[in-house]
């Protein structure tokens, strides 16, 4: 088994149900979902003019190969109706995986770690929350420090 960190986004329709739904429907997959972080409420980055998102992390074990949990993911964004219509734009839900055991994987679909998940705190504080000593083999430290260290000043709330 592997464990897995995934980003859970959504700012379309009723959020919290939209977040919870994909968690569950990550636990149908192959996933075994062993935590999941609170919601926050966090503001839109790169276009602004849309709605304020809920954010989420889970920690999970799988057996799936880094490919075969991407396929996935993009399989229940699709059943759960999202559209990803531009780059940053609104979505119903959106799924990345941050982390893949201590991996680093580097291919035209897949990246990991996510590459800009430590300028984010919409990904950081929800992970610092549910795993705040993890450290990947490629950070100079550890989730806790990441988020102390990013750049990043957007608002985040927790919400639940």
């Amino acid at each position: 088994m592997t464990k897995v960190y995934t980003a859970l986004g959504s700012n379309v329709g009723d959020r919290a149900k939209n977040l919870g739904e994909a968690i569950r429907l990550i636990g149908e997959s192959g996933v075994r979902v062993l935590k999941s972080a609170s919601m926050y409420e966090t503001e839109p980055l790169g276009y602004v003019d849309q709605d304020w998102f809920l954010n989420s992390v889970v920690e999970a074990e799988t057996e799936l190969t880094a490919a075969e949990l991407l396929h996935k993911l993009r399989a229940i964004e699709v059943r759960m109706g999202s559209k990803k219509t531009f780059v940053n734009g609104p979505r119903l839900i959106d799924l990345d995986i941050l982390l893949y055991g201590d991996e680093t994987i580097s291919q035209n679909e897949l990246q990991v770690p996510h590459p800009r998940m430590l300028q984010r705190k919409f990904v950081l504080v929800p992970l610092a929350e549910i795993a705040p000593d993890l450290k990947h083999p490629s950070w100079s430290g550890t989730a806790q420090q990441m988020l102390e260290q990013t750049p990043d000043r957007s608002q985040v709330r927790k919400v639940t």
